[in-house]
């Protein structure tokens, strides 16, 4: 029996499970997942569980149960391409036919001293969990240091000031305007909902260093009881120690058909993949769906097309608490209630396609 193996049970290694069960293997192939966790995450709402706005059963959907499918828990530490080989953290290591590398990312610091230590952060559900227990725990009055003024630091922002209007909270952006990579009209929204709800957004910063008291922006010392860190982000450890060529973000260089071009039989797909777009849920899943296809047409004997159609994003959305959000669909700009619906509306598709 050959092995295909799935490191990670992001969107894309949730993906290549949906594709290929309960049918689509070969018969002389087994599936493996390894992840930490028993159930996928979703990371888009990790967000919400910080704030204490969803509860952690929320923000999770169980792994497919299938024959086909082998589940194992644990903790990747390396990857020996030379051998096949995945070395797992106390076990012995598992061997592969097929590897496909979906480990998804960490915070990036950017040399800034302290951050790493004195920072919270939401880009893994262990670390979401600390931080939803670090803010909820906060006496009233207390200040909260939002850094990073990007998707993820705005979603969270406005939860949390749902969440806790006793709170004060600072956005830092190292730009001049909110969100610039939106329609100025939709930035000016978010950053009005800002000014209307005692969201202290403070443009042009510069986090130069960390202290468990505070931080630093250039040269001024500003107080926080809690600072959680949204920004950047970069591939996971494992990744980034893999001898193999990256591009200037340490993201892994892939054929047209997503392997390596050493290796047709190591796959990467998501964050940790060199991709024309910025890493996201959406992409992690179009290209896991083009990897799907690589697969079963090599089995079946088939030929590949030469490369794939762009991977196409239907759009991004935000939201401003529960209530209110923002968010581009093709080339319509939406704000408001109608963008806060349909990003709840899209969670509850994945969750229903997903069988929760």
């Amino acid at each position: 029996m050959k092995k295909l193996v799935v490191l990670g049970g992001g969107y894309g290694g949730m993906r290549i499970l949906q594709k290929m069960l309960p049918s689509e293997l070969p018969d002389d192939v087994d599936l493996i997942l390894i992840d930490k966790l028993p159930y996928h995450c979703l990371k888009t709402e990790y967000y919400a569980l910080a704030a204490g706005t969803e509860s952690d059963h929320e923000v999770r959907v169980p792994f497919p149960k299938e024959e086909r499918l082998t589940l194992h828990f644990g903790t990747v530490d390396s990857i020996d391409k030379d051998n096949q080989l995945v070395h797992l953290r106390g076990e012995d290591p598992i061997s592969y036919d097929y590897l496909i590398i979906g480990l998804g990312c960490e915070d990036k610091y950017h040399g800034v001293p302290g951050a790493d230590t004195y920072t919270y952060s939401i880009q893994s559900m262990e670390k979401t969990r600390r931080t939803y227990e670090a803010l909820n725990n906060l006496p009233p009055n207390s200040v909260v240091s939002v850094v990073g003024a990007g998707l993820s630091g705005v979603e969270l922002s406005s939860e949390l000031r749902e969440s806790r209007d006793d709170l004060y909270i600072r956005l830092f952006d190292r730009g001049e305007t909110i969100l610039p990579m939106f329609p100025k009209r939709l930035s000016n929204y978010v950053q009005n909902w800002f000014e209307k709800h005692e969201v202290d957004v403070i443009s042009n910063s510069d986090i130069t260093k960390v202290e468990p008291d505070g931080l630093y922006n250039h040269e001024e010392f500003i107080p926080s009881d809690a600072i959680i860190w949204t920004a950047g982000i970069q591939p996971n450890k494992v990744v980034r120690e893999l001898d193999v060529e990256k591009d200037d973000k340490g993201r892994i260089l892939l054929t047209n058909h997503h392997h390596l071009p050493e290796d047709e039989n190591v796959f990467v797909v998501g964050d940790c993949a060199s991709l024309p777009h910025a890493p996201s849920a959406q992409l992690a899943e179009g290209q896991a769906e083009q990897i799907a296809t690589v697969l079963k047409k090599r089995w079946r004997g088939e030929e590949l097309p030469n490369r794939f159609p762009p991977i196409k994003l239907k759009g991004v959305l935000g939201s401003l608490g529960k209530k209110h959000g923002f968010g581009v669909m093709g080339d319509t700009a939406l704000t408001g209630r109608v963008a806060r619906l349909l990003k709840s509306g899209v969670l509850w598709m994945y969750k229903h396609h997903s069988g929760v």
